[in-house]
């Protein structure tokens, strides 16, 4: 999945497939996560919300199921 890079101190990158309904999320600490069944709308706010990392926290972070699918190698930019 394509993610796009974004101005946040928590969190680097951000991906959606809107058919699968899988949000794909790149920390700033290395982790890559997905975050499954999230509507097209919550991606849309995620990405124009004033602050990235406050809207994950407080709309996605406790709300969807989960998985870590990979780790940003040391080497990796950020």
């Amino acid at each position: 999945m394509k993610r796009k890079d974004v101005d946040s101190s928590m969190l680097v990158s951000i991906g959606y497939d809107e058919k699968k309904k899988i949000l794909e999320v790149e920390f700033t600490s290395g982790g890559i996560y997905e975050y499954y069944d999230v509507d097209k709308k919550t991606y849309d706010e995620l990405m124009n919300a004033d602050s990235h990392g406050s809207y994950f926290y407080h709309n996605i972070r406790d709300d969807y199921d989960f998985s870590q699918i990979g780790k940003r190698k040391r080497s990796q930019k950020y």
